[in-house]
Parts: structure tokens; C-alpha cells; sequence
């Protein structure tokens, strides 16, 4: 990160998965009038490469290769991958599981850190992850662990599976997502942990507009302005 690109502020936003903190992160994001990180979709998109090309996703090399090689744009809601909206594909459970696990490859964080950091553009960013505030944003001044109970998330992604259309069992995903939380809290590299630092939010029995305005009120008590 060079000395300019520090000085632009984020907000990260960490937790396990379907804990809430993509649509947390866009809704932050929109009200300060930042930029967003959806960094979670970075190793979708791997993952459906990976699956698309035929790699080996068991060879970590030529994972990072293909990581490296994204051609990626974000525009809105579309999520661009060689030209192709695929925003409904990277959020079907069999590539979010393969996310997960090829997100534990030492030699894919790296590929996508730097894409990541580029991510950090002015008038400030919020950036939503796994390691946001651990390891790629650790100068974050606002560092977010958004937590959740396990049967809360799994009952949030099957709705919104079912709402975009696909078929879902909330058994199937809620020992999917113990699976998941168990890799990804695990894993040598980069483990989902919360950041020292970190403010823990329980997001459980709240709705969207009460934890964006948590995450905004920490904001603002840092002596920021809480929105536009």
C-alpha cells in the first residue's frame, strides 16, 4: 500500500458466511457515499473460473494462475467475468463452497491482495471479507466482526436462494455452513478471526437498518460524520 492510498479511510466488515456482511458493507458504503469491496466475490469468481477451465482445484498453483488472470469489472449489481454477468452463479452454494476452499491457498491470497488494495480509493472504502481487518486493511480505522447465530445464517441464505430462484434445504445448508465455519476459522492462512481491534456486532436479532446504523454510529464516534 503506497502512502497516499493509507490516508483514504475504510471501514472493514469481517464475519463467517451469510452473517449479513455484503448487504452491511453496501448499505455503509452507500450512506458515506464510499466505494465497496465485495472481496468474498473475488474467490467466487476464482472458483467459477477454476470450474469453467477445467483446472485442477487441488493444484494451488494453477489456482493463483487463473486468480491472477480474472478478467473482472463490478458494474452495480452486475458481476463481470469475461464479459458475462455472473452475479446469480457465484452465489450458488457449490462455488461458495470451493470458494471456501481454495481461499485457504497461501499462493491465491496473494494473487488477490494487491487486486484488493486497489479496491482502496477516495473518498474512502468498506470493505467486506474474512481477513479485511486482519491482513489486507490492517491501518482500517474502523474494523467490523459481524457475527451471527449458525441457524440464523442458514435460514437467511436459504431465502435468499429461494427468492433468486434456486432450490435449498436449510438441513443441507446449515451443516454446509458449520462445515464452512469450521474451514475457514481453521485454516493456516489468513483464518477468519476477529482483528484486535475489531468491534464485534451480533447481528442476529437485528435488521439491516439497526446494524448499518451500529456500524454508522461507531463510525461517527471516531469523530467522523456518519453519513452524506
Amino acid at each position: 500500500m503506497n502512502t497516499s492510498s493509507t490516508r483514504i479511510p475504510v471501514i472493514t466488515i469481517d464475519g463467517p458466511t451469510a452473517s449479513g456482511k455484503g448487504t452491511i458493507a453496501h448499505r455503509v458504503a452507500e450512506a458515506l457515499g464510499w466505494v465497496v469491496l465485495d472481496s468474498g466475490a473475488l474467490y467466487r469468481l476464482t472458483a467459477l473460473a477454476v470450474q469453467q477451465q477445467g483446472v485442477d482445484p487441488d493444484d494451488e498453483i494453477a489456482v493463483a494462475q487463473v486468480a491472477h488472470d480474472l478478467d473482472v469489472a463490478f458494474q452495480g449489481d452486475r458481476v463481470m467475468l469475461s464479459g458475462i454477468d455472473v452475479a446469480s452463479l457465484i452465489r450458488q452454494e457449490n462455488i461458495g463452497n470451493l470458494a471456501s476452499k481454495i481461499a485457504a491457498y497461501p499462493p491465491l491470497r496473494c494473487a488477490l491482495l494487491e487486486r484488493q488494495r486497489a479496491f482502496r480509493l477516495a473518498p474512502g472504502l468498506v470493505a467486506d471479507g474474512r481477513d479485511m481487518g486482519t491482513v489486507v486493511f490492517p491501518d482500517a480505522p474502523l474494523k467490523i466482526f459481524l457475527e451471527a447465530d449458525v441457524r440464523a445464517r442458514a435460514e437467511r441464505r436459504c431465502k435468499q436462494l429461494k427468492e433468486k430462484g434456486f432450490s435449498a434445504n436449510l438441513m443441507r445448508l446449515l451443516e454446509d455452513m458449520r462445515e464452512r465455519d469450521a474451514r475457514d476459522r481453521t485454516r493456516a492462512n489468513a483464518p477468519l478471526v476477529a482483528a484486535p481491534d475489531a468491534k464485534t456486532v451480533d447481528s442476529s436479532a437485528l435488521s439491516i437498518d439497526e446494524t448499518v446504523n451500529v456500524v454508522l454510529d461507531y463510525w461517527s464516534s471516531l469523530g467522523f460524520p456518519a453519513a452524506q
